[in-house]
Formats: structure tokens, sequence, C-alpha cells
């Protein structure tokens, strides 16, 4: 009996083999010793199927790292440390599906419709983890821009899941390193800085009336 897992290991190995998508349903089906009905009863399409294989990526990941005794106590810049460490590692066993896929994608500044429900599954992920770090006070809570921090953090996932492509160095450091870096770096504009603390000062002085004092006017 045919199941999500058997289609999708079945598509996997179709588009590897052949370097491009089933000629049909039919075909497919028949090649697998399923029934079109089979087919239908989980996907709409080859392109939902291929869909479905990323957002697993996304779902398996969130249920290894979210069951370490340790996830409780993670900043929020931890949590999002370990996803992308976890995820391009679990991305590891299906290299040449992800490389397949990827370079099929048009390229322009819009999500890739494959890579929908992914998104919708990261973004979820990093609104939790980014309430918690702006009520715990490790974010800036900053005025139209800290609505806008999930957005950041999935242009910095694109770009470390396109360096990962084109990445051969040994077991991947330099992805384990661009992930280190370019999230560290994201967290840093995500928290407060000097100019943060100058900006409430002025906002203090101004809603006190003390600013033309204080400026010794």
């Amino acid at each position: 009996m045919a199941t999500i897992e058997s289609i999708q290991a079945a598509y996997i190995d179709h588009v590897l083999t052949e370097g491009e998508q089933p000629k049909s349903v039919y075909v497919f089906a028949k090649k697998n010793e399923l029934t079109e009905e089979e087919f239908y009863r989980y996907f709409g399409s080859f392109d939902a199927v291929e869909q479905n294989i990323w957002a697993d990526f996304a779902k398996k990941t969130l249920a290894e790292i979210k069951g370490q005794e340790v996830w409780a106590q993670y900043s929020a810049r931890e949590k999002a440390l370990s996803f992308f460490y976890g995820f391009f590692e679990l991305l590891k066993s299906s290299r040449s599906f992800a490389v397949y896929s990827l370079k099929k994608q048009p390229r322009g500044f819009s999500t890739p419709e494959v890579f929908e429900p992914l998104k919708n599954i990261f973004e979820n992920f990093a609104g939790e983890i980014l309430n918690e770090g702006l009520e715990s006070g490790e974010l800036s809570d900053r005025k139209f821009f800290a609505k806008r921090y999930k957005d950041a953090l999935w242009v910095q996932f694109g770009f470390v899941l396109n360096f990962w492509v084109k990445d051969n160095s040994a077991g991947f450091e330099k992805t384990d390193e661009a992930i280190e870096k370019g999230v560290n770096v994201t967290f840093d504009l995500f928290q407060r800085t000097p100019i943060d603390n100058l900006i409430d000062y002025g906002k203090f002085l101004y809603k006190t009336g003390n600013i033309k004092e204080k400026m010794g006017f």
C-alpha cells in the first residue's frame, strides 16, 4: 500500500535517475506499482510532492531540536542556530535531490513556489523564538522593524541554502561557518545597540521637556 513516504522516495529516485519529473501520474504510478487513485490520495501533483519533501525537512529538524533537553534553556539566537545547523545536517543525506530541486527553480526575488510550505513552517518557528527574545529583552523591540525580523532570518536561510549548494569543502565546513557568522550578525542587528540607547534617551528628554536644558540652550 502506498504511503506519503513511499511516494516521496519513488519520486526522488525518478528525478535523480531521469533528471526531470515523471511524464505523467499514470506512468509514475504504473512504474511504482500503485494506482493513480493512491497517488492522488496524498498529492495533487508532482510539484506538491516536492513541496512536501522540503516541508518535511523542516518538520523533522524541528522535532529533533525541540526534543533536546537543553532546548528550553536556549536563547532565541541559540534556537535559530540549532535549527540552521540541524536542517543542513539533515539535508546532507538528500544532497543530490536538494541540488536538483534548487537548480531548476527560477531566479528572482520572490520565494519559489516549491518552498512556500517550508517558508510557512520556518516563519512560524522564527516568529515563536523572536517573540520569546522580545519578551525576555534579548532582542530590541523596535517600532515597525521588529515585525520584519523573521523576514531577515528567512533571507539569511535562503542565502545559506544557496551557499551550501555551491560548497565543496570537506564535510561542508564552510557552510557551518556561514551559518555561525550569518545568524550571529543577523541577531546582533536585532539586539539593542548604542544607537537604540541614544534614541531612547532623546525620546525621554523630549517627553520630559528637558531637551533644550540638557543641550545647554
